[in-house]
């Protein structure tokens, strides 16, 4: 499968980190001027928006440390996968609604190794690391997050395309928006976001062989959200979870779609212009 035994990398199951942050209204503005939204500026005591916590914690790891794709060497917090191509599949996050984190908060993020598995796909192995992240301030846990993250080798000459899924092109709620060069650069400059995929059009095409720049697949989950938030304003989010599908590119029109459900939930995707679904989700509002 890889360098490293999947019962080698079962042994970091259970491993732990702990992060403090201080929750600062600066990136709450640069991501509000990122999303073109018009929000007041936001005050001490502010709730941070749904999503808006992954401008905290950030990984701020030395020069040398980092690897060849712009992410962190392998084989610090994480399992040291061999597979090349690593990408942010998926979250499940609950928030407790009487303690939200807010603006000038002390907070302190605990990050555990959920579970590392193994699954062959028909271009290859793919390894799947769970991690799940509880975010605290003063009062207690505010967010309970697990997050998916898969590993895979390198686009290979012959290789079978995967197989796309028509989306639905039909919902209550509806938005379009062209993600760019520049709203790239900006999110992963929020997020302290090295991945060249991201960037660095030469690498992605020829290195990791995809067709452009790749848009953040928590930028478009947090597109998601913000269409909710644009649609109900006044809706609390409970419950979100989504998982990516296909990649979307830098250039390409990304169309947003949300459908409220009877049980009060919401359902969400994004698709391509093609119509290709690029990531589902379901938003639990209150």
């Amino acid at each position: 499968m890889s360098e490293i035994s999947l019962a080698a990398l079962q042994e970091w199951v259970g491993k732990t980190e702990v992060h403090h942050d201080d929750l600062t209204a600066s990136p709450l503005r640069g991501l509000a001027a990122t999303l073109g939204r018009k929000d007041p500026p936001p005050e001490r005591g502010t709730p941070v928006p749904p999503l808006w916590h992954w401008l905290y914690f950030l990984p701020q790891h030395d020069a040398a440390e980092i690897g060849p794709d712009g992410h962190p060497d392998r084989g610090g917090f994480l399992p040291p996968i061999a597979l090349p191509r690593r990408m942010w599949a998926g979250s499940r996050l609950t928030w407790e609604p009487g303690n939200l984190p807010r603006v000038g908060d002390s907070a302190k993020r605990i990050s555990r190794i959920a579970s590392v598995t193994h699954k062959a796909g028909r271009t290859g192995d793919l390894v799947f690391v769970t991690v799940a992240h509880d975010l605290h301030n003063a009062q207690g846990l505010c967010i309970a997050e697990e997050h998916d993250i898969v590993y895979r080798g390198l686009a290979r000459p012959g290789d079978p395309a995967p197989a796309p899924t028509a989306a639905e092109t039909q919902a209550e709620w509806q938005r379009e928006l062209t993600p760019d060069e520049v709203l790239l650069f900006r999110y992963s400059a929020l997020t302290f976001n090295g991945h060249r995929i991201h960037y660095d059009k030469p690498y992605v095409t020829d290195v990791e062989g995809y067709l452009g720049l790749v848009v953040h697949g928590p930028l478009i989950a947090t597109l998601l959200v913000d269409l909710v938030r644009r649609s109900a304003p006044d809706a609390f989010v409970r419950r979100f979870e989504f998982k990516a599908v296909r990649p979307s590119f830098a250039g390409d029109v990304l169309h947003l779609k949300g459908q409220p459900q009877a049980d009060g939930s919401v359902r969400l995707w994004a698709h391509s212009p093609e119509g290709w679904l690029a990531m589902q989700a379901t938003a639990h509002i209150e």
